[in-house]
């Protein structure tokens, strides 16, 4: 198989994935500004699960450009990595549905772990067919930051029932971690 299929069809899904969790913002059936006020811990879940989609979709896409070959054990780890990633908008509503509540948090936490997981296991399925030498084992090199990231949701978890916004701040920390795309891999893109 060729790569470009299987980085169109991430695309595709993760692109259902966003969808899905738009859908999730219900429009208040009342016109004033007061009916957004109950919908803001929904929105903020949004717009932390949308900038999570974004980043896996970067890095992603910067993943697959510095890979050569594609084979049936790759195809298996991005559809484990799909299948965590399609649980964010579930996730995303019942934790912006419930106000951060710490079961709904905790949950959250434990989608995100398991997509950081996934990704790992993509990455590695990856550099196993390409070879310690390619240019995705140079860039990631030992993946301290993949590492400090499952720790983090892994902390995150655990924390969620000790005050859901130390979990909430993890998480965003999380994020802004992986906010811009990987540049470990981005500067292996034009040698």
């Amino acid at each position: 198989m060729i790569k470009s299929r299987l980085e169109a069809f991430s695309d595709g899904v993760i692109a259902i994935i966003i969808t899905i969790l738009v859908l999730e913002l219900k429009v208040p059936h009342s016109p004033d500004f007061g009916a957004l006020v109950p919908l803001v811990p929904v929105f903020l879940a949004y717009v932390m699960s949308f900038v999570y989609l974004g980043i896996y979709w970067n890095n992603h896409h910067h993943m697959l450009h510095v890979t050569t070959h594609i084979d049936g054990k790759i195809l298996w780890a991005n559809l484990h990595l799909l299948f965590w990633l399609s649980l964010v908008p579930f996730a995303t509503g019942w934790m912006g549905e419930n106000h951060f509540a710490p079961a709904p948090t905790a949950v959250y936490g434990v989608v995100l772990l398991c997509a950081a997981l996934a990704y790992t296991l993509l990455q590695t399925a990856i550099i196993a067919k390409q070879g310690p030498g390619s240019k995705l084992a140079a860039a990631v090199g030992h993946d301290l930051k993949g590492k400090i990231s499952v720790v983090l949701y892994a902390a995150a978890i655990a924390l969620a029932f000790v005050h859901e916004l130390i979990a909430d701040a993890i998480y965003a920390l999380v994020a802004l971690m992986w906010l811009i795309p990987d540049r470990r891999i981005e500067l292996h893109f034009y040698e």
